[in-house]
């Protein structure tokens, strides 16, 4: 066989199962040796979207993405997908041919333009070399979080090679421990030591009103957080990407940040301890550092030591996994506070026996501990939804407020959904009101916040998730950057819900400029018939401009749902989003 074959015939045999691309010259051999062993290929109809539909993929399914492209052109036009997987530390491998040549047509740089955007470019430098060169980009891209391009250099592919079988550890085929996301595998970077250990653990039992934050990197921890919630009195909250995390605990606060709703706010701020598991406490995670109190003492735990602090000073990080970290500290808990009911019952005699975390509270899961009292509760129940926050209606003259849009469409849509959103002044809009079941329920690429990933962003998640309604949220401009996708959706048979905010604007720049008296002729467009073009690629398709519209909607929901939905949906934009003026005080 020649060396592109053997790397498709090594990725495969590492257990990856789908791959998204272009195919062209460069890469055709090595995209035909994936289908050939086994490998789903999906044919998406730009790089851009395929390397987002992989992204997306690897996010919802826990699985290494992949993407095959073509040298140079097919390389560059994958990169803003490549920069959003590497902000976001996705594990992702870029297949794609090299044209070493400097007289090609197709020679760039190809590892500067990698490094420029944080991905780690590797290569497969030779034929001997190119099992071992394989699976030394699949073991940084799954153990180490990374974005890597593997180059294949066009004359090194059709070199001939003995097929040696996957080489024996360490170079071989990472466990299935190893893959994205699992305990184990996130376990292997370390662990905090016993002095970080206590500290937390006494910072926990001083605190009367502690918050947990959970982000990417506790996506996998739910169960351990919730019990050590439950033994501290801590509420729950998620950073956006996190979303839906906690769905369903009588405690959840949902999405800190931009998107918190008036409540979450107000407690966060109120926290006097705030615990950041898998969580950057970014910008968007804590508007700016407003949503944190001046006294609160902030802890970040986090697999890489480099995030710790980078965004806030903290009280103290500590490196490590999160949920093994929360069922130490539980542990730890627990045992100081045995200590404690064995000291309470013995004799005077027998001295002061309280343990490092000192006058903890009461045993674990008491009621009522930490933030955990009846009114928080009670009003946890009454607002702690966007939906329960009052609003004044601004639709009219044929267009609908976003606001009513959203919650109608979350009234129809089914509980089980996968909901992915585009980036733009709307994008808060179904990032608040759309609800989700889980944090397998949401598909949020907005590192790089470029506009127009949305509807690749739901293929690649839809085909994760293939048990529940794929919903995608875009705005007008950043549907017609990748309406090309809509081929894609089709031809996949995929039974998804496509939504379009349409403002006829880049709304985000309209808000901005306008109120400073800028001329706004480049921000703003004519109409676009979003439903006749969906209609040409094959979608049904309804246009909504009132409530009473989306009677489409629901009748496309009765079944049989062989054709996907787009949902042109004309809305009202009187005024600009306080989730965009954050993101402007950012540039």
């Amino acid at each position: 066989m020649i060396v592109a074959e053997a790397v498709g015939r090594v990725l495969a045999e590492a257990g990856v199962d789908t791959a998204f691309g272009v195919v062209g010259s460069g890469n055709f051999h090595v995209t035909n040796a994936l289908v050939a062993h086994g490998v789903r290929f999906v044919a998406a109809r730009h790089e851009g979207g395929a390397t987002t539909m992989a992204d997306a993929y690897a996010r919802m399914s826990g699985k290494v993405g992949i993407v095959s492209v073509h040298q140079g052109p097919g390389l560059t036009n994958a990169v803003t997908g490549i920069a959003e997987a590497a902000k976001s530390r996705t594990p992702l491998i870029v297949l794609t041919g090299e044209a070493t040549d400097v007289r090609s047509n197709f020679h760039i740089d190809q590892d500067a333009l990698a490094a420029s955007v944080g991905a780690v470019s590797l290569r497969v430098t030779e034929a001997g070399r190119a099992v071992e060169d394989t699976l030394s980009a699949y073991r940084t891209a799954t153990r180490d979080r990374r974005t890597v391009v593997l180059n294949l250099p066009l004359d090194v592919q059709q070199e001939l090679i003995e097929w040696p079988g996957l080489l024996g550890e360490p170079h071989g085929t990472p466990s299935a421990a190893e893959s994205l996301g699992t305990p184990s595998a996130a376990e292997s970077h370390g662990t905090p030591s016993a002095a970080e250990l206590g500290t937390l653990v006494r910072l926990l039992a001083e605190s009367r009103r502690p918050v947990f934050v959970a982000g990417r990197g506790a996506r996998h921890a739910r169960a351990e957080l919730e019990e050590l919630a439950d033994a501290t009195g801590a509420l729950l909250a998620t950073s956006a990407v996190a979303k839906g995390l906690f769905r369903g605990n009588p405690w959840d606060l949902d999405v800190s940040g931009g998107f918190a709703t008036p409540l979450a706010a107000e407690l966060i701020h109120d926290a006097d301890l705030i615990v950041a598991w898998g969580c950057a406490l970014n910008m968007w995670t804590t508007r700016h550092g407003r949503l944190i109190g001046e006294h609160a003492r902030l802890v970040q735990v986090d697999l890489d030591e480099s995030a710790l602090g980078v965004h806030r000073p903290v009280t103290l990080g500590l490196v490590g996994d999160t949920a093994a970290t929360a069922r130490t500290v539980l542990h730890a808990l627990a045992s100081t506070e045995d200590a404690r009911d064995a000291a309470r019952d013995a004799p005077a005699t027998t001295g002061d026996a309280r343990g490092p975390v000192g006058n903890a509270r009461g045993s674990v899961g008491d009621a009522g501990r930490g933030y955990r009292s009846a009114e928080v509760a009670a009003r946890i129940r009454a607002e702690g939804r966007w939906q329960a926050v009052p609003y004044d209606d601004e639709g009219g003259d044929g267009l609908i407020d976003p606001r009513t849009l959203t919650i109608g469409l979350d009234d129809l849509l089914p509980g089980e959904r996968i909901v992915a959103v585009d980036s733009g002044n709307f994008m808060g809009y179904p990032a608040m009101f759309l609800d989700v079941p889980d944090e397998r329920g949401f598909c949020f690429t907005q590192a790089f916040q470029s506009i127009g990933l949305g509807l690749a962003t739901v293929i690649g998640a839809a085909l994760a998730r293939p048990d529940r309604l794929p919903v995608a949220a875009l705005g007008d401009g950043g549907a017609l950057m990748g309406i090309a996708e809509l081929d894609t959706v089709v031809r996949l048979g995929l039974p998804m819900v496509v939504v379009v905010y349409d403002d006829e604007a880049y709304g985000a720049e309209v808000h901005h400029f306008g109120p400073h008296g800028h001329p706004l002729g480049t921000v703003r467009f004519p109409p676009v018939d979003f439903a006749a073009i969906a209609t040409g690629y094959g979608f049904a398709a309804v246009t909504v401009t009132e409530p009473g519209d989306l009677a489409g909607a629901a009748e496309w929901l009765k079944g049989p749902r062989d054709r996907p939905l787009l949902v042109h949906a004309k809305v009202a934009g009187k005024r600009g989003s306080w989730w965009l003026e954050e993101a402007f005080k950012g540039h």
